[in-house]
């Protein structure tokens, strides 16, 4: 939700403009870009402004694609991230961004209050005053600031700002006018002359770095603007461009106009180069009032948009900050509350090291618009139309550099800050609950990289993948009465295996119809969702359990490859269930898919503590399928303390010879089972294999046993009964032998 009240009087291209150039050319311009030069040198400077603009420009760029594809309302670049991101996440860079703008003002007001250093000194030279803190400056300032804005609102600002602006570009040309403080044949003029001994390159970068973020001040006005798709790109990236090339100018005027040593150790070195020296201490006033007025524009319109979107947990405070004075909405309450953060750090008289952490925080912003500009390049969303486009490689450029710079500069700051998003987030989700969370951020990059790998899996030529690993689809339509297929499938397709799990709905496509499945849909994946199940969940409405069938096996699996195992599941205790399964085995059968039946019981899965393996003679071909089951299911960490156990019945003739196969396999295959958990049991006439495995698994939790396809042509459901007092049973026929090792 924005604060755009919708009306077609606002502001133009002009004040987005000048309320970025006179932050690019302000308080670091005046006091600290000389110092910059006489620490690395021309060359260097140049480094720095290059390096800085290799952020800078993306950002502009990804501004102005992201404006001119949808309306940007109240709230600039939180506005921008926030619906581009997610709520959730945006608002925490929101709120991030918001404190970095109210205490640039305390930062700007406090180097304003350094232009009146000479007048400070004279005084005491003259009458002995002793004024010696410049908070008797600084905080008259602030007050007389906060109360132009909330008596005149933004009007006043931005006419205020071409004034301003006027006075700063006239100083600069003074500078550029003034002729070394030396005897040019004395002053440095070295491309990479530099002082000795001076602070690292990263140190300098990090000092001048601040210079080049109120590229996007212009931004914060967007509910003010008359058309902000138009004003936005090109306010912002004239702003930038312009910006980058006066400073290189200034680099090179800063290095044939005085020695290092003199630019790093004279704060106010521009006053001695200009041709009239007086106004760059007006001119330091005129840009450090400037961009605090940039500054105290912005705040408190990013701190309204936060407030409409309901991010805090109260709602009068809410409702407070998001109030609006008169036709424009002047936010006159966020305002109040932009200025007393500022105070506070006014007060304070040193905000160095909250500097820096603000510079962290604009990283951050910076990289998370860059990072939506590239994302969109591949998300392949068709209501992504903007009307200017940058390039992907700009914008993951852009992106990365922005994270590498946070720990190049300082490390430690940009781990807390990165601390303090993430904690932020995590109170903002908790209060707003999980609507747009940071699952939006990847959301349609996934969607294409998804097509694109499936894609290229159907035309991969599948016989060199040798290494069998399990594709399940299972329907059923006891979905809300059992979850034992359903927990099934998310053991299978948590690391190795691939599952889908259709819901099965008995009637005809109608319009009710798809409303209720698409409604039990959701239901299931917000059950998935909490047990965190990576199967893919979807309904299929057909009027019978064999149609059904028979358009589940012609779906593709969501792996991009085919599927090839099918799983079906009877409740053990219900006479009349499984007969569906009986009469539609051949079908699946005949689609070449190995078959798994899970027979349910009260008992369920118990303690998910063992799994028992039976081979029989019957059924030797289903031996390593099943065992390659058992090591999927066990990986899952439900079962993390699970034994696997294979017990196989054979003639007593044929037990040393089976034992030695069956070892080996096990060793070949690298499974985790251990030869005292194999355990060869000699066949007795009168006794059947049902009764022996009703005796050795009465423990276990999940029984696997093989059937042959052709047994349920003579004994039908049969098969699959005579088991009461086991717990769960997966009945298992492989299609052919699988290679484990």
């Amino acid at each position: 939700m924005g604060t755009s009240t919708n009306k077609k009087t606002g502001f133009g291209t002009a004040p987005v403009f000048l309320t970025a150039i006179s932050t690019i050319l302000g308080a670091i311009l005046f006091l600290r870009f000389g110092f910059v030069v006489g620490s690395v040198g021309f060359l260097g400077a140049l480094a720095i402004i290059g390096i800085s603009h290799l952020v800078t420009i993306p950002t502009a760029m990804a501004i102005a694609e992201i404006a001119t594809n949808e309306k940007v309302e109240g709230g600039g670049e939180y506005y921008i991230i926030s619906r581009s991101f997610g709520l959730n996440i945006g608002a925490a860079i929101g709120v991030a961004l918001f404190l970095s703008q109210a205490i640039s003002v305390a930062f700007y007001v406090i180097a304003f209050s350094e232009a009146f250093k000479p007048v400070l000194g004279f005084l005491n030279a003259t009458y002995d005053m002793g004024l010696n803190d410049i908070r008797i400056v600084s905080i008259p300032a602030l007050v007389l600031l906060g109360i132009l804005m909330l008596t005149k609102g933004a009007d006043v600002g931005v006419k205020a700002l071409y004034v301003v602006a006027g006075i700063l570009i006239l100083s600069i040309i003074m500078f550029f006018l003034g002729s070394p403080i030396d005897d040019p044949a004395n002053t440095s003029n070295g491309l990479f002359d530099k002082i000795q001994g001076g602070d690292g390159f990263f140190i300098v970068f990090a000092i001048c770095f601040p210079a080049f973020t109120g590229m996007t001040a212009g931004v914060g006005l967007s509910g003010d603007l008359k058309d902000p798709r138009k004003s936005i790109p090109l306010g912002t990236l004239a702003a930038t461009l312009i910006g980058m090339v006066i400073y290189m100018f200034l680099a090179y005027k800063f290095s044939v106009s005085a020695k290092p040593e003199d630019l790093v150790n004279d704060q106010l070195i521009m006053s001695r180069i200009a041709l009239w020296g007086p106004i760059i201490p007006i001119g330091l006033a005129c840009a450090t009032v400037s961009s605090a007025l940039g500054s105290i524009l912005v705040a408190p319109r990013t701190l309204q948009a936060l407030a409409a979107d309901k991010i805090f947990p109260n709602t009068s405070v809410n409702n407070f900050l998001s109030t609006g004075k008169g036709p424009k909405k002047e936010p006159m309450n966020a305002t109040i509350a932009s200025l007393g953060i500022a105070f506070v750090f006014v007060a304070l008289g040193n905000v160095d090291m909250v500097a820096r952490v603000i510079s962290m925080f604009f990283m951050v912003t910076y990289g998370a618009l860059c990072l939506i500009s590239f994302l969109q390049h591949f998300s392949g969303d068709p209501s992504y139309r903007p009307s200017f486009r940058s390039r992907w490689y700009i914008s993951l450029l852009g992106a990365v550099l922005c994270i590498f710079l946070m720990f190049k500069m300082q490390p430690l700051y940009a781990i807390l800050s990165i601390l303090f998003m993430v904690l932020l987030y995590v109170g903002i989700s908790s209060h707003l609950g999980g609507k747009q969370g940071i699952a939006k951020i990847f959301q349609g990059f996934i969607f294409q990289l998804s097509r694109r790998l499936q894609t290229f899996l159907q035309k991969a030529d599948k016989e060199a993948i040798d290494s069998w690993r399990p594709s399940v689809i299972c329907i059923s339509e006891d979905s809300f009465e059992r979850t034992y297929p359903f927990e099934l499938m998310k053991w299978i397709s948590y690391q190795y295996g691939f599952g889908t799990y259709l819901h099965f709905v008995n009637g005809y496509v109608s319009k009710e119809s798809l409303a209720g499945a698409d409604k039990v849909r959701k239901d299931l994946i917000k059950r998935a969702g909490i047990t965190n199940s990576n199967v893919y969940i979807d309904t299929l409405i057909s009027p019978s359990q064999t149609t059904a069938i028979a358009q589940s096996i012609q779906l593709p699996s969501v792996s991009g490859k085919d599927f090839n195992t099918y799983l079906f599941e009877f409740f053990r205790d219900d006479e009349g269930c499984g007969k569906d399964i009986i009469e539609n085995l051949p079908l699946v059968k005949a689609a070449g898919f190995d078959l798994c039946i899970l027979s349910s019981s009260e008992r369920g899965f118990g303690f998910n503590a063992q799994i028992h393996i039976w081979i029989t003679q019957n059924d030797i071909d289903n031996a390593s399928l099943m065992i390659l089951l058992s090591y999927v299911i066990a990986g899952h960490p439900d079962w993390k303390k699970a034994q696997i156990k294979i017990f196989a019945i054979f003639p007593e003739d044929e037990i040393e010879e089976e034992n030695t196969r069956i070892l080996e396999l096990i060793e070949e295959g690298r499974l985790p089972i251990t030869k005292r958990n194999v355990e060869l049991i000699a066949s007795k006439k009168g006794v059947s294999d049902k009764e022996i495995i009703k005796e050795k698994s009465k423990e276990a939790d999940l029984s696997i046993i093989g059937f042959r396809a052709e047994g349920i042509k003579q004994l039908g459901k049969e098969i699959f009964e005579g088991y009461n007092g086991l717990g769960n049973i997966l009945f298992v026929n492989s299609i052919n032998e699988k290679e484990i090792a």
